[in-house]
């Protein structure tokens, strides 16, 4: 089997998974800004509108495993295809909307359009790049998802400035249109054989909705017990789901591979990193707004060097994980974001800029040493075959984690903590069982026993 695309075919596949990536990143965070504008024009209350961006995260959570079990049987460029045509549908069907529930359902088709594109995205970087390059592909992807998640609200208070609200969704069709057209670079992927488990989908859906959908309700002020009777009902579904796909050769949610204790470490791992890095974006606007008397602008530019770090260090972090054990990289990157949050934690009295940037870009290249290692674990340990349910585990963990730390952000705002260095707090200890999970993959006893393509070019206590 050919390692990787040949030149320069391979920068025109990198171009489309860039765009591709950058697209479904942009969107999900662009909409925040015209929050206010949509609920004016559309003449529904502000806690209301919030479900435009809620309604995004739950689709996506929803549907990227499901998605990357189908991507394997008609094809991973096909389904990432696929995805980005569905997202521009979608997305000049927003100029149509002139009621929420109108728009609520154009958010959902295109996070499905972007669900299709995302859970098939790591797969493909493995097929484009080579195997002893895994790690630099996955941290250039690193790279374009920090860069769009900082320029989403710069591009969405742009065009607020200069159109009405339904182009900041359209602000992402370009890259839409460019990774379609150089999406035909793209490689073919062998098709899976066997029907496509619809209703393990429908399980696995419902119960990241579920759960998911309950706690956001729980915190959000509804009714405690019906928010817990959703959630006790997708942990139901969860419980009859998972021991059904034990009996599956492939299944949805990926319980072969999470077998693995490398890759169930790596997992945990990212969920608490993700949930940890959140809570403290989150939270830190409150802190800095309500306990220093920061203004907006201030806030930005404090919070700015996290991503700004992150951009230069996760290629860096890639480039070094096809050389060095991700385990050892990984511990390292969360022992700088324990200090640096320990350190946010206990800011001075009358902080200046300077006292907060230094502290957000240390602890921003902490997670960026962390986070492309081990992705780059994750996907390298799966069979080749398994690779796009081990990328959409990888988009899952993510999103998944992230969700949870806006959930607790939310909850401790509501206990009344949540404006002070408690979430700092609470992120040291998520970072530390992150590193703990990462220096447990040091031990030879519980690393992959079945190394994979990437072993033949490198040795295998590399990938560990």
């Amino acid at each position: 089997m050919t390692d990787g695309l040949p030149l320069p075919r391979r920068y025109l596949a990198i171009g489309a998974l860039s765009a591709g990536t950058a697209l479904t990143i942009i969107d999900g965070g662009v909409a925040t800004v015209a929050l206010p504008t949509i609920a004016r024009d559309l003449h529904v209350d502000s806690s209301a509108v919030v479900s435009v961006v809620t309604v995004y995260q739950l689709i996506l959570a929803m549907a990227l495993l499901p998605f990357a079990g189908l991507g394997d049987r008609i094809g991973l460029k096909r389904m990432y295809q696929y995805g980005q045509l569905i997202f521009t549908v979608a997305t000049i069907l927003c100029f149509f909307a002139k009621s929420l529930p109108f728009l609520l359902v154009v958010r959902a088709a295109q996070a499905l359009g972007a669900a299709a594109a995302l859970s098939v995205s790591s797969a493909l970087i493995r097929s484009v790049y080579p195997a002893k390059q895994l790690g630099r592909g996955l941290g250039i992807n690193s790279v374009v998802v920090s860069s769009s998640a900082a320029l989403a609200p710069t591009i969405g208070g742009l065009v607020l400035a200069i159109a009405p609200w339904p182009w900041v969704f359209a602000s992402a069709v370009p890259f839409a249109v460019i990774s379609l057209y150089l999406g035909r670079a793209l490689p073919e992927t062998p098709v899976a054989k066997g029907a496509f488990d619809v209703f393990g989908a429908v399980l696995c859906a419902s119960m990241f909705g579920l759960v998911i959908g309950g706690a956001e309700s729980a915190v959000h002020g509804d009714s405690p017990v019906v928010s817990a009777a959703i959630v006790l009902t997708g942990a139901a579904i969860g419980w009859f789901f998972v021991r059904r796909e034990r009996g599956e050769a492939k299944p949805i949610l990926p319980i072969d591979l999470l077998a693995r204790p490398v890759v169930a470490l790596s997992a945990i791992g990212a969920f608490t990193a993700f949930t940890a890095s959140m809570t403290l974006l989150l939270s830190t606007p409150f802190r800095l707004t309500h306990a220093y008397g920061f203004t907006a602008a201030e806030v930005g530019a404090a919070i700015a060097p996290w991503p700004l770090t992150n951009m230069i260090v996760a290629p860096l972090a890639g480039w070094l994980s096809d050389r060095y054990p991700a385990g050892l990289l990984g511990g390292i990157g969360m022992a700088v974001s324990i200090a640096a949050l320990i350190l946010i934690a206990t800011l001075p009295a009358e902080p200046s800029y300077f006292d907060i940037a230094w502290r957000m870009a240390l602890c921003g290249s902490g997670f960026g040493l962390f986070l492309p290692p081990n992705a780059r674990l994750i996907i390298g340990s799966a069979p080749r075959e398994r690779a796009a349910a081990a990328g959409g585990l990888v988009s899952t963990v993510r999103l998944v984690g992230q969700t949870t730390g806006a959930t607790l952000v939310a909850g401790l705002l509501a206990a009344g903590v949540g404006a002070g260095r408690v979430p700092a707090l609470v992120a040291v200890g998520l970072a530390l069982v992150a590193g703990l999970c990462s220096l447990a993959r040091l031990r030879p006893a519980i690393r992959n026993p079945a190394p994979v393509e990437a072993e033949a070019a490198q040795p295998a206590q590399h990938l560990h």
